[in-house]
């Protein structure tokens, strides 16, 4: 029997050295490697076979061959292969395998908006950036063995049933411990399934020790403080530092850094957050206490560290400027994909400007409050610069958190109906086919009649018919019937065309349209109105709207870089400063100017809002927009460098009380935004063209400008200037008749007559 055992010496040791033969090479492709039997496992197994056939066994009672001997064995090999080693990850898996990242988006200036993930939310750090004391506080509470096994502790394994057998018999699980080296809870974190079974432990232990033979130790470490969870959705010490503290890994105290290697044990009966918060000062102080007893810290320094009161983070949802956030990472997943943006590491920096966000939504939510009395319950702005396309701000409803009244619905993506704030497009159109500013425009009843369509019928918003006014006049003031026969010149098809062009997208069935389109009947939305504005403050040039700067994969690598002027070496740092933006031109620059001219014109204006309406700032170009059923109300303005849209109404279209042409709705959330932006970017006006005319007028005909008539400088595009002056004599009829048409309109008034 001697002879035997000491024949069996060299099959076992080949043995050995089969089973630790198994540690494979870095696999090429970045995916989790399947175990399987190449050419060297077989030649070490046969290595292994050989031997056995030439062992001389003892005498027994009962007679076995060598064949059967190996056979047995060779079952037996096959039955652990089987039961340990089939389907085994490969250790390279650590690295080659993803591992689920968070996305952080950021405002222009680095402020974090949110974070994105999935299940886990996770952000990786090196180990040079994770505090010392916080590693070894792991250590000391996980593993003190850690930098002295090799994947495996049987003193470890022994202390921690005989401490536990003890500590479950008086209730106290504070200081419970566990079997599992530092490397076994990475690979059964990382690799494994979370069944409690004897194979899953077998193959834990195989793993730890070929992780052990693979990787160095400061690599597990790291490895394993990014990927352990700490409770809730936080994943790795960096995303635990920020849940719990509300600060970087690299920040935290002794204190701090000793609470959190507490909480993987188990993080929902230490959680501060927990029913029990007093067991994670409980499994605080015994951290401490380890690392006094591994020569970590002093006596002193833990004493301090356990007084030491924290300060935790709250928990809320932190999330800043919610609808534009949901708006990126709307974009984010068309441009790259759901999985990439919720487990990808994305780093991505947005055009947003939070003070700017914070401002806008204060004005909307405050504004919206002081006018419910009217019934209206929300409202909506966006801020842009027009030159490049950036989303300065996005305010989305009043109150994004509001579910009873659908806060999180976001109005700015939302068709809704313009109502006059769409008209400055129509008198551009007119602009670019022979109208002028001076044109002169009856204001008086007209009906149309479309056959197969009942007789359409324009009124204005006063309810008045206000006779012959130039079209500076009737822009500025907003009337309603000279805008129809406008955009019956112009035609409707040709308005739709021209629209598109400067960005309206959403009318795409011109049969759907009609003449009443120029008063708002098409619906739109606040950035497609936003990118039509642009072209006006662009000097008629579009810029399509972007909500991002740059987007970063979790390497570092450039995904996405918005070059301002689309030069190659410009940075989203650097282009952000640009202005001369290349962009499409759709408008003359002339035309553009003259609209501007008119909506910046507070005499044109006054007609019909007053001298000192909110629309009254200097060197601002503005419009308000009021729907006939009075379900939606805006108000747009813009300078050279910024463009704010506003709209307040109902998200369940329900219609509003009496609103003033925009004055009482959207204008003074508008007014407030504006007033706000000019005071780091004042509005310095536009430069009128070199090739635009400026000539003497006469206010009441167009004409050049004769005796006894009111007069005004008007722009004109040469070539479309007047060449007659009017007659003094048609003038002196001209204001006999308006005097007349005014005293009537007041006796109407007298006698409680007044009809439209």
């Amino acid at each position: 029997m001697r002879k035997f055992l000491i024949s069996l010496g060299h099959p076992l040791y080949i043995l050995l050295r089969f089973l630790f033969s198994l540690s494979p090479k870095r696999p090429r492709r970045k995916e989790v490697v399947i175990y399987k039997a190449p050419t060297p496992y077989l030649k070490n197994f046969l290595k292994f076979i050989y031997p056995l056939t030439q062992l001389r066994f003892p005498k027994f009672k009962f007679q076995i061959s060598n064949f059967k001997l190996v056979a047995l064995v060779l079952l037996v090999f096959i039955g652990i292969y089987w039961y340990v080693f089939r389907g085994l990850p490969a250790p390279s898996a650590l690295t080659t395998q993803p591992v689920p990242l968070t996305t952080h988006i950021r405002d222009r200036h680095g402020v974090e908006l949110y974070k994105i993930y999935a299940s886990q939310n996770r952000t990786l750090v090196k180990l040079p950036d994770i505090p010392l004391q916080l590693r070894q506080a792991t250590i000391a509470i996980e593993d003190a063995e850690f930098y002295r096994h090799s994947g495996f502790s049987l003193r470890g394994i022994f202390r921690a049933l005989i401490s536990n057998s003890s500590l479950l018999t008086t209730h106290n699980t504070s200081t419970i411990q566990g079997g599992s080296t530092i490397t076994q809870q990475l690979v059964k974190t990382a690799l494994l399934s979370p069944e409690r079974t004897l194979r899953r432990k077998i193959r834990e232990l195989v793993l730890a020790i070929l992780v052990e033979l693979k990787y160095p130790k400061d690599q597990i470490l790291e490895m394993y403080l990014n990927r352990v969870s700490f409770g809730g959705a936080a994943y790795g010490v960096e995303e635990a530092a920020q849940t719990y503290f509300g600060k970087p890994v690299s920040q935290l105290t002794l204190a701090e850094s000793t609470l959190l290697a507490g909480l993987p044990a188990s993080p929902t009966t230490y959680s501060p957050y927990g029913a029990h918060p007093e067991l994670a000062k409980s499994r605080q102080k015994e951290v401490l206490r380890r690392m006094v007893s591994e020569g970590f810290i002093t006596f002193n320094q833990a004493n301090a560290a356990s007084a030491e009161e924290l300060k935790f983070s709250p928990q809320t949802i932190d999330i800043k400027a919610p609808h534009f956030v949901m708006y990126v990472r709307e974009y984010l997943a068309q441009k790259y994909g759901a999985s990439i943006v919720e487990q990808g590491g994305l780093e991505v920096i947005t055009s947003l400007d939070l003070s700017v966000q914070q401002s806008a939504q204060t004005a909307v939510t405050q504004e919206v409050t002081k006018v419910a009395y009217l019934r209206i319950g929300n409202g909506a702005a966006v801020v842009t610069n027009p030159q490049t396309g950036e989303i300065l701000a996005m305010v989305g409803s009043k109150d994004y958190f509001d579910m009873t009244h659908d806060g999180n619905f976001n109005v700015t993506t939302a068709l809704r109906q313009p109502g006059s704030s769409i008209k400055p497009l129509n008198y551009a159109l007119a602009l670019t086919r022979g109208f002028t500013p001076a044109s002169v425009i009856d204001d008086s009843p007209i009906t149309y009649k479309t056959p197969g369509q009942p007789n359409y019928s324009p009124v204005n918003y006063d309810g008045k018919f206000h006779g012959k006014v130039t079209l500076r006049t009737a822009l500025g003031s907003s009337y309603n019937i000279p805008a129809v026969k406008v955009l019956a010149a112009n035609g409707v098809s040709n308005f739709i065309d021209f629209a598109h062009r400067l960005g309206i997208s959403s009318w795409t069935d011109p049969s759907r349209y009609g003449l009443s389109l120029t008063l708002g009947g098409g619906e739109v939305t606040m950035l497609d109105m936003a990118t039509a504005y642009g072209v006006f403050a662009n000097s008629g040039s579009k810029v399509e709207l972007h909500p991002v700067l740059s987007v970063h994969d979790a390497t570092g690598k450039v995904l996405e870089e918005f070059r301002c002027n689309r030069q190659s070496g410009v940075k989203a740092a650097q282009a952000v400063e640009i202005t001369a933006c290349a962009a499409e031109p759709v408008l003359d620059p002339r035309v553009a100017y003259l609209i501007f001219n008119i909506l910046s014109d507070n005499s044109a204006r006054t007609p019909a809002f007053g001298p000192n309406s909110d629309l009254n700032v200097p060197n601002v170009a503005v419009k308000t927009g009021t729907t006939n059923n009075l379900r939606d109300n805006w108000t747009i303005g813009y300078t050279p460098s910024r463009l704010v849209v506003v709209w307040v109404g109902n998200n369940d279209n329900s219609p509003m009380s009496y609103v003033a042409s925009g004055v009482t709705g959207a204008s003074p959330i508008w007014r407030r935004i504006m007033t706000e932006l000019l005071k780091t970017t004042p509005a310095t006006g536009f430069t009128s063209p070199a090739n635009l005319l400026k000539v003497n007028i006469c206010t009441l005909t167009g004409q050049l400008a004769c005796e006894g008539c009111p007069v005004r400088s008007e722009y004109f595009i040469p070539g479309t200037e007047p060449r007659l002056a009017c007659s003094k004599e048609a003038i002196q009829k001209l204001l006999e008749d308006k005097a007349k048409k005014e005293q009537e309109e007041r006796d109407k008034i007298l006698q409680g007559v007044h009809e439209p």
